[in-house]
C-alpha cells in the first residue's frame, strides 16, 4: 500500500519504510508524528480523497533535523548600474522514516499530529488544545503596540535588508516604516510577528516562502 500525503505545501507519495525529507516540523529526533492530510491511498482498492481520505493517516519517526542543499540565488540588474548579487540559502528540513499507513482510525491512534515549525502554538496544537474565541480580542489590541516594540529594537545600526530574498528598495522602505531595520529583528520574529507583518504589508505568506527568518539567522551567524 502507498499513500499520497500533503505537508508544507507539497505532496509526497510514500510507502512504509521510505525515508522522506519534508519542510521542518516541530518535533525532535526519535519522536513519532502523524500526517492527517492524506489525498490518496493506493493498493488493491485505491481510495481518492475529496479532497482528503477520511480517517486515513501516515505515521513516521523523526530521524533528524537537517538542512537541504545550498541554493545559489544570483540577481543582476541590467539597468541599475550593472549591480549584481550572489547569495546562498539552505532550507531547514526534517528527515523522516515512514512506519505505518493507516486507512482508518487516525483520530484514535494517539500519535501527535505533524506540525510545521513555523505554525502558531505548535506545542499547544499537538496536545489538542483549542484557543478560545475570546482570547483573540486581546491579541488584536496588542497589534498597535508591536510597531513601537519593533522601533525600539531598531535603535542599532540598520542592515541592508535587500540581501533577503525578494526584498527590493520599495519593500525595504516599507519594512523601515514599520520599525524593521536589522537582520536580528527578522531572525527573532515569532509566528505571531510573521502573521502581523503579513497583514500590514500584504505579504500573503512571502516571509515563509522566501525563508526570511532562516536567511536572517544565517546573516547574524555569518
Amino acid at each position: 500500500m502507498f499513500a499520497v500525503l500533503k505537508t508544507g505545501g507539497k505532496q509526497y507519495k510514500v510507502q512504509s519504510g521510505d525515508l522522506l525529507r519534508v519542510e521542518k516540523l516541530a518535533a525532535d529526533a526519535g519522536e513519532k508524528v502523524q500526517f492527517n492530510e492524506i489525498l490518496m491511498l493506493g493498493g488493491d482498492s485505491p481510495v481518492v480523497g475529496a479532497p482528503l481520505v477520511d480517517g486515513a493517516a501516515v505515521q513516521a519517526e523523526v530521524v533528524d533535523q537537517i538542512k537541504g542543499d545550498k541554493v545559489i540565488h544570483f540577481v543582476k540588474r541590467r539597468r541599475k548600474h550593472g549591480s549584481q548579487r550572489t547569495k546562498g540559502h539552505r532550507q531547514q528540513l526534517t528527515l523522516l522514516r515512514v512506519t505505518d499507513i493507516l486507512d482508518k482510525g487516525a483520530d484514535k491512534s494517539g500519535v501527535k499530529a505533524a506540525i510545521g515549525a513555523g505554525s502558531v502554538s505548535a506545542a499547544a496544537l499537538a496536545a489538542g488544545d483549542k484557543p478560545a474565541k475570546k482570547a483573540e480580542k486581546p491579541a488584536k489590541a496588542e497589534k498597535a503596540a508591536k510597531p513601537a516594540k519593533a522601533a525600539k529594537a531598531a535603535s542599532g545600526a540598520a542592515d541592508d535588508l535587500k540581501e533577503l530574498s525578494g526584498v527590493g528598495p520599495a519593500l525595504e522602505k516599507k519594512l523601515h516604516e514599520n520599525g524593521v531595520t536589522s537582520f536580528a529583528q527578522v531572525a527573532a520574529w515569532t509566528p505571531e510577528d510573521v502573521a502581523d507583518m503579513d497583514e500590514k504589508l500584504s505579504f500573503k505568506g512571502r516571509i515563509e516562502r522566501e525563508g526570511w527568518i532562516a536567511q536572517a539567522q544565517e546573516k547574524i551567524k555569518g
